[in-house]
């Protein structure tokens, strides 16, 4: 189902910091002298890392999110996968059996060659068998219950306006380049993508022996018509404009050629009620179906079954969509070993079930103790620094001290896990183990509409080197994955811990308040609790830092996107800053820390900023990021919101005639 809104030893991680295997607080080898720190504060705190960490072949961008998911797959998990592998005896539908018959199946290449595409074969006969828009709702629904993407699609999630009750979402889909400006932009990198999804496409189907003429330029044709109709992803930011609430029967009557309730049937959903992203959009795909020949969207249908099934078909098809989707779109050289995606692979399909062996032997429960109490420092300076706000009023203060005291958080891993015994899993039936847990989770939501969110539910899995506010539960979510050097070094110091952890735990925090966050009251509703004028106080300063982050060319003829990255460019500075005031208000009462390195704690708090978003980005990768990508990229991120710090100025020296010096007037200050 699509997206709608807003992842044995006994020994533990402990054993990895041993006096021998301690890692640095902050790598001296990592500066680069020859720059200046208050004019590009991100080459002089990682040039010298950035010259010793070339980008792989295997990877697009290269940075300290990449190397520690690397690190938990490639060693960790692999570790786990290979110890369950050679057990000799695994009870049928335990995890261990599912995650060593998974691995196998993946590794089974001799079993995927011999079957060629005929595990497509009864989809490709239904596709076939279409003689009618309604035929092709069918076909589509059943499709879309597998994985496999329509010009429209189906989610559950918490409803925005009563987040306590799961409802069932509408949104567009169907885009192969994933987001409309792929399908406008004239520059000739683009266009250069364009032409080569169309030889990708006709590979494709020349690899599958199907005899259509010309099929990428069809399918190219098609999706450029359908981009036209969609919402851009900054749109998609608006969650007022994409909320329309109506009855599931009046939905219906949106597409009268395009049978939806069919569609709905086949995905086992039924509901009186659905939230619809875009009513013209409805309206305005079934009028693009109607006037499409039959035999153009059989065809794209066929080329969404196999680009959905490529990476489990044989190894052309499988390189194929490496080479366009990996290396054309985002500058990747060469493809992962087969065992390191076997690794990866397994980890998408039963994150849970290995996330519970991994979060076992590699998270101490002495860190979730110890984040718990980072989490409360944040909240307290969060609380410090509403009231000292000069552009918020106190009535809507008030509201927004509710909200801050209504945050919960999880840490680590769930308390309860999910049981995934129902799914087969079999050593040699690789597509089948994919279909199956396809199906799964297809009926894992579909249970969920018009009942009681679950809140102790996960949305990463604990191995993710990541984190999430959920707006919904009004939660921060701290995974074990992203609770290691450099974000998280039990052995570091404060000031550069502070820099690092505590600054994404304040960022994720902000995420609460940032322009999105904000429309949320203190039990997730989408609900207004600001005052007329506050609200227009705060949107006057988003705006402005929007036009600032919009006025940065990340490459030439490419300018960051300020109104899509607002949401996360507002969540690093207010991160930053709360995490600043965090590490002083620790400090009081106590001696003056002494230098490390040279550096004073004020420096080292913001060289753990930069070396947690030190990066290595492809030119492919960094143009397809700031078109898709709600994130600025890692070097925009490090000195982005750095000069609108005085608290950067002062730790650096920083003079008027620097570059990351902004005139008073022209800082932004937020939270």
């Amino acid at each position: 189902m699509a997206s709608v809104v807003v992842i044995t030893s006994c020994n533990s991680e402990k054993e990895s910091t041993s006096s021998a295997e301690k890692v640095p607080g902050f790598d001296l080898s990592s500066l680069d002298s020859t720059s200046k720190a208050c004019d590009d504060f991100d080459s002089y705190a990682n040039g010298g890392w950035k010259k010793k960490n070339p980008i792989p072949g295997t990877e697009s961008r290269w940075g300290a999110f990449g190397i520690l998911d690397k690190e938990n797959k490639e060693v960790r998990l692999k570790g786990i996968i290979e110890e369950i592998t050679n057990l000799k005896d695994r009870k049928n539908g335990s995890d261990e059996q599912q995650i060593a018959d998974y691995y196998k199946s993946f590794l089974d290449t001799t079993t995927v060659e011999k079957r060629g595409i005929e595990p497509l074969k009864p989809y490709l006969d239904k596709i076939e068998l279409v003689q009618s828009l309604k035929d092709l709702a069918s076909v589509a629904g059943e499709l879309q219950k597998v994985g496999v993407s329509s010009v429209i699609g189906f989610g559950v999630e918490g409803d925005l306006k009563n987040s306590k009750m799961n409802a069932l979402y509408e949104g567009q889909d169907g885009l192969s380049l994933g987001e409309k400006s792929y399908y406008e932009r004239t520059d000739s990198s683009t266009v250069k993508v364009r032409n080569e999804f169309v030889k990708h496409v006709d590979n494709m189907f020349g690899f599958a022996n199907f005899k259509d003429a010309n099929p990428g330029k069809t399918v190219l044709d098609f999706e450029t018509k359908l981009a036209k109709l969609q919402l851009t992803n900054v749109e998609l930011r608006d969650p007022n404009k994409t909320y329309n609430k109506t009855s599931f029967a009046d939905f219906t009557k949106l597409a009268p050629d395009f049978d939806l309730k069919t569609f709905a049937d086949k995905q086992d959903i039924k509901t009186d009620t659905i939230i619809v992203q875009n009513v013209a959009y409805v309206k305005n795909m079934n009028a693009l179906l109607k006037a499409t020949p039959l035999a153009t969207l059989k065809l794209y249908t066929r080329w969404q079954l196999l680009s959905t099934f490529a990476g489990y078909l044989p190894k052309s098809f499988d390189q194929e969509d490496f080479r366009f989707f990996s290396t054309v779109m985002r500058g990747t050289k060469q493809q992962r070993a087969r065992v390191e995606r076997a690794i990866r692979s397994t980890d998408g399909l039963l994150g849970m079930p290995l996330g519970k062996l991994f979060s076992k032997k590699y998270f101490p429960e002495d860190d979730k103790k110890k984040v718990s109490e980072m989490i409360e420092n944040v909240r307290t300076v969060y609380g410090e620094r509403i009231d000292k706000l000069t552009w918020m009023s106190d009535s809507t203060k008030a509201r927004a001290h509710k909200k801050l005291k209504a945050f919960t958080y999880k840490i680590g891993y769930p308390d309860k896990w999910k049981d995934y015994s129902s799914i087969k899993i079999e050593g040699d039936k690789l597509f089948e183990n994919v279909i199956a847990a396809s199906l799964f989770q297809n009926e894992e939501n579909v249970k969920k509409i018009g009942k009681p969110v679950d809140k102790s539910e996960w949305h990463m899995t604990p191995q993710t080197v990541n984190a999430y506010y959920n707006p919904l539960n009004n939660e921060v979510v701290f995974p074990a994955g992203i609770l290691q050097p450099p974000f998280y070094n039990r052995n570091a110091d404060d000031a550069i811990n502070y820099g690092g952890i505590i600054a994404v735990i304040g960022h994720e925090f902000t995420h609460g308040f940032d322009d999105q966050g904000s429309q949320f009251d203190e039990e997730g509703n989408l609900k207004n609790w600001w005052t007329a004028a506050d609200r227009a106080n705060f949107d006057k300063l988003t705006k402005k830092y929007i036009d600032y982050f919009s006025g940065i060319e990340a490459l030439p003829g490419f300018k960051i996107n300020g109104a899509l990255t607002i949401g996360e460019n507002v969540a690093d500075l207010g991160g930053l800053t709360l995490a600043y005031y965090a590490l002083e208000k620790s400090l009081k009462g106590k001696p003056e820390p002494a230098p490390i390195d040279g550096f004073n704690w004020k420096q080292r708090f913001f060289l753990g900023w930069a070396q947690v978003w030190h990066m290595n980005t492809t030119d492919e990768a960094l143009r397809n990021q700031v078109q898709t990508d709600p994130h600025a990229p890692a070097k925009d991120r490090i000195n982005g919101p750095l000069p609108h710090l005085k608290e950067f100025q002062d730790a650096w020296s920083c003079g008027a005639g620097n570059k990351m010096v902004l005139p008073e007037a022209s800082r932004v200050v937020i939270w």
